[in-house]
């Protein structure tokens, strides 16, 4: 077997409000979790930016990440009509600075609608700037579709989307919307990710914890065993979500 090389996609630190294992505090405990599971490097982001707000939570994972090479950085959006956030322009701009790779939309705790009539010509440079959105799959399908079908060309990545298989939701989007991924946090349908790799390809599955909120070890352990090729098998642990965020442009 060759040596595989694996990125989280979707881990979180700081102290959220509920959980089923123990969270990491600071950036120091997740990369010794990680250290623990074989995990290189990881997509994060702060409890504070779910259970609190953005307005805080972005600054706080901005701040923790400031020499941290390992963990690249995603910020949570807000419908911009509030004015909560910095007006587009300004947003893009202090995302690169803050080396901020991707975003993240939590519809349901902050209360508002993840549709065009709100998010408009934000998401349409989102998807244009090749920035990965991530959202959880709790969001409801229904919701993804409607998403996908205003905003075809956003990078989309759904998360949580198990562990009972929910291909026929999520396929139709896998055949329609080439930006859409889906992370295998709790994909443990036996021989799951083989059927899928099988029909759909491996360039838009990602390896995600969705720590701490589900084993981190669980899904690493899944893909290092399941009957893939190991280029498939390189790529869902970490090609793939490298490669996109390659794309993301912050200039």
């Amino acid at each position: 077997m060759e040596d595989i090389t694996y990125w989280d996609c979707n881990a979180a630190f700081g102290r959220p409000t509920a959980g089923l294992v123990k969270p990491c505090i600071s950036t120091s405990e997740l990369l010794a979790e990680m250290d623990w599971h074989g995990i290189s490097a990881a997509v994060v982001h702060h409890a504070l930016m779910v259970d609190q707000s953005p307005v805080v939570g972005n600054a706080a994972l901005s701040e923790e990440l400031a020499g941290q090479p390992r963990l690249i950085g995603t910020w949570a959006i807000l419908p911009p009509q509030t004015r909560e956030l910095a007006e587009s322009s300004v947003f893009f701009r202090e995302m690169a600075q803050s080396n901020i790779r991707g975003l993240w939309a939590f519809p349901e705790e902050h209360r508002y609608i993840l549709e065009r009539l709100v998010f408009g010509k934000f998401l349409d440079e989102v998807a244009l700037r090749r920035i990965p959105l991530f959202v959880k799959r709790s969001i409801g399908w229904p919701a993804v579709y409607r998403l996908m079908e205003q905003y075809p060309s956003l990078t989309l990545i759904v998360t949580g989307h198990g562990p009972w298989g929910e291909d026929r939701l999520f396929r139709p989007l896998l055949e329609h919307y080439t930006n859409l991924y889906l992370d295998i946090s709790r994909y443990e349908l036996d021989c799951g990710i083989a059927d899928l790799v099988a029909s759909y390809g491996y360039k838009r599955l990602l390896l995600g914890s969705n720590f701490p909120y589900a084993p981190m070890g669980g899904v690493r352990l899944m893909l290092a065993r399941c009957a893939i090729s190991e280029q498939a098998r390189a790529a869902i642990a970490g090609g793939n979500l490298t490669r996109m965020l390659g794309k993301a442009d912050l200039s």
